[in-house]
């Protein structure tokens, strides 16, 4: 499976996942990955970004509001359809285009920063897409992204939860087994009965690889690590919205910041 056959996945995820996620429904993204994210990243105002894996730019949007000029890009059409439509709504400045992160359509160090926002851990080639956001970065320019948390989301993950549905441990297992595009199927779990019965479920082709992987891809790419986080709900979040309470046993996301070097 490769970049392409993945994004076709994600073009069919595309509709419901935008009707879902502008309802409301990712609360892990909307009460503990962004803000995470939002208050790692660096000062960027003024600053020129791309967000690779821009989806339907609810993180574009974000960064662009703290004083960013945001490219984005996704490789979904259906994705990229949505973004602009709110682009055209509600005008941030933000210039959307249909390509792949392994194939980028931009010149050699033409952005300050880049982001990807659980994007990465979905493609296949990630060794080409890391060298392309190498090479369209400004010496000392960074990137910055998010991914599920190799650690804690393996192929085989399980909650254990006490009989009140707290969970108390999570079950991992097949850490060292590289998940090759197997193709998992769900929806989020905010979501009412009768809107998992009106929408499909997301099938969304995974790619696990260990965290040693991850860094020595991204010292290969020439890239000098950062900065590093493990987004941990407040009592307080999980009191607002008791399905984060799982992510207080162990990390569901890894964020991660690295630079492109100087000399």
């Amino acid at each position: 499976m490769n970049h392409l056959t993945v994004g076709e996945y994600w073009n069919g995820n595309a509709e419901a996942w935008t009707k879902l996620a502008r309802a409301g429904h990712d609360i892990y993204r909307d009460h503990l990955n962004t803000p995470a994210f939002l208050a790692l990243l660096p000062p960027v105002t003024g600053l020129r970004g791309l967000d690779l894996g821009c989806g339907e730019g609810h993180n574009t949007r974000q960064v662009a509001r703290l004083g960013a000029s945001m490219t984005a890009i996704d490789i979904a059409e259906i994705f990229i359809r949505h973004a602009q439509a709110e682009e055209t709504r509600a005008p941030l400045g933000i210039t959307y285009r249909q390509a792949s992160a392994v194939e980028l359509p931009f010149t050699n160090a033409e952005f300050d920063f880049a982001i990807a926002c659980m994007s990465l851990m979905d493609i296949p080639e990630t060794e080409q897409a890391l060298a392309e956001a190498f090479r369209v970065l400004r010496p000392d320019g960074f990137l910055q992204f998010s991914i599920l948390h190799p650690c804690f989301n393996p192929p085989h993950r399980r909650n254990c939860r006490d009989e009140e549905r707290r969970t108390y441990a999570i079950e991992v297992g097949d850490y060292f087994l590289e998940a090759k595009g197997r193709v998992d199927e769900w929806i989020f779990g905010g979501t009412t009965a009768a809107v998992r019965d009106r929408l499909p479920k997301f099938r969304v082709p995974r790619f696990h690889r260990p965290i040693s992987q991850w860094l020595n891809l991204l010292v290969a790419a020439g890239f000098r690590l950062e900065c590093f986080a493990e987004p941990c709900p407040s009592d307080e979040a999980v009191r607002a919205h008791p399905a984060l309470q799982d992510a207080q046993v162990a990390a569901y996301f890894l964020h991660v910041r690295v630079r492109k070097p100087t000399a």
